[in-house]
């Protein structure tokens, strides 16, 4: 029997990275789960001086238009009537338009003005993309590529993060189980220690065919450890068998059945994940 747990996790996040298109680094932050582009990186691909390039694209009558229509259709607390008097303006010789002054009179929230080391006019992706095509049409399909690409390289970092977690589920099980049946009441904390390692090591050997220190012995340049390295599959596979050992370690079986036990487990659950696992032998 496969016991697969399934976790679900809210992330909200507030990061910050970079990429770089062009020769140009631009910056992107986070905002309550929403991607925002700085607006001064993009213009600096365009001009040493990304305030004036950012205030010529906000005099332009499409721009105001594409704006309001973004935060009529996003944001609820936009105020229509100061939309309406700036676009009435906008293309008129004397028009100037700020971000500043553009969030603080309609309440958008399409951009964002930050100062401080990482200042400057930040954009909704979807704002960015549209500016960026106003700099330069090639301009922007490179950004587009290359922040689909930092999306993509996002989604594998979620993944192994998953896949750790997934590996820890039943962590908490195993060890408790060993505290409770394996651990004498009078030993001291290195003791234990020494225990929780044996017990762990019968894990990676059922899965990887080593222990822990032959691993780090034959991979001395891999920082961290042998699950660091592990597949999706090994993982979900190794948080089963953490749940089995402690069935294992309740019913009295002894550390060499269990190590074979898990072993014969570990190679038809692998089986079943993975085509090409047949041909992995049993522990004798």
């Amino acid at each position: 029997m496969i016991f697969i747990i399934f976790v679900c996790k809210t992330l909200i996040s507030s990061k910050m990275g970079k990429i770089v298109v062009q020769n140009t680094n631009i910056t992107i932050i986070n905002v309550d789960g929403n991607d925002y582009v700085s607006l001064t990186d993009l213009a600096r691909h365009k001009s040493d001086d990304p305030t004036a390039v950012i205030g010529n694209w906000m005099r332009n009558r499409n721009t105001i238009e594409f704006l309001g229509i973004w935060e009529n259709l996003y944001n609820p607390n936009f105020k229509p009537l100061e939309f309406e008097e700036f676009k009435k303006e906008a293309g008129l010789n004397a028009f100037t338009l700020s971000p500043k002054k553009w969030i603080e009179t309609t309440d958008a929230i399409g951009l964002i003005s930050k100062s401080g080391r990482y200042g400057g006019t930040y954009a909704h992706k979807d704002i960015a993309f549209k500016f960026a095509s106003w700099v330069s049409v090639e301009f922007e399909l490179y950004l587009v590529k290359e922040f689909q690409r930092m999306k993509e390289e996002e989604q594998r970092q979620i993944g192994w993060s998953a896949k750790r977690e997934l590996s820890k589920i039943n962590y908490r099980i195993h060890t408790d189980a060993i505290k409770h049946n394996l651990i004498p009441q009078e030993v001291t904390k290195a003791q234990a220690s020494i225990i929780y390692a044996n017990e762990a090591d019968v894990l990676n050997v059922a899965m990887f065919g080593m222990t822990a220190k032959q691993w780090r012995e034959a991979n001395p340049e891999l920082k961290g450890n042998i699950r660091d390295y592990a597949s999706v599959n090994e993982l979900i596979c190794l948080s089963n068998m953490e749940s089995l050992n402690a069935v294992f370690i309740d019913q009295g079986l002894p550390q060499s059945d269990r190590l074979i036990r898990l072993n014969q487990i570990a190679i038809r659950q692998m089986s079943v994940l993975e085509s090409n696992a047949g041909d992995r032998r049993l522990l004798k």
